[in-house]
């Protein structure tokens, strides 16, 4: 009807992309560190590549440029760089396995794990300004990439190696950062805060 007053359309609501990238990083996490810790058998790393490809790897990156387009920086550069280091592993393992490449030297892997963690630990430094949920995952997962660096290092804690401990950190890192996720969905599912991922320890 000629009088009837034209409603404004809903304002666009963005979804959260953190979830889908620690989902995505998590739950691949979680598969090859159980290769890591022994559960698994190493021949499961076949399951793993393409893992880390589609989903560890695919996910994260549009996780990160979501992040990118609502400012996030810390998760651009977070989910970003660790998508890509699914790609890394999952092109190392593929192009070695295809006898592409040569198998790179353990020492060459034990460095490149430790500047992971180095990389990693700086970013747990600044994510005390965030959830303590997020905060926990980085807190586990650079002690994960020590622990693989020192594995592949050669180095033992008593009768156990460096990297099947690392294999078990890395199963609760992976295990936190689903956690975390799916308390993220949870909430903005409900509309409101049904599981509190902890205020910062360090407020702005």
């Amino acid at each position: 009807m000629e009088n009837e007053i034209a409603l404004p359309p809903p304002a666009f609501r963005a979804a959260n992309p953190g979830p889908l990238g620690l989902a995505g990083f998590g739950l691949t996490t979680v598969v090859l560190s159980c290769v890591n810790a022994g559960i698994l058998a190493p021949a499961a790393v076949a399951a793993v590549v393409p893992l880390a490809f589609a989903y560890g790897g695919v996910a994260q990156l549009i996780a990160g440029v979501l992040e990118f387009k609502t400012g996030n920086t810390f998760g651009m550069v977070a989910f970003t760089s660790y998508g890509l280091f699914w790609w890394w592993f999952a092109f190392m393992k593929w192009t070695v396995g295809a006898g592409w490449l040569q198998t790179p030297p353990a020492s060459a892997v034990a460095v490149t794990l430790l500047m992971w963690g180095v990389f990693t630990f700086l970013l747990w430094i600044v994510s005390f300004r965030l959830s303590r949920g997020v905060w926990s995952i980085f807190l586990l997962l650079w002690i994960t990439f020590f622990f693989l660096a020192g594995g592949d290092f050669g180095y033992l804690i008593g009768s156990w190696s460096c990297g099947k401990i690392g294999g078990y950190f890395g199963l609760l890192t992976g295990i936190d950062a689903i956690l975390v996720a799916f308390i993220e969905v949870l909430n903005a599912t409900a509309g409101r805060i049904v599981i509190s991922l902890g205020q910062p320890l360090i407020r702005n």
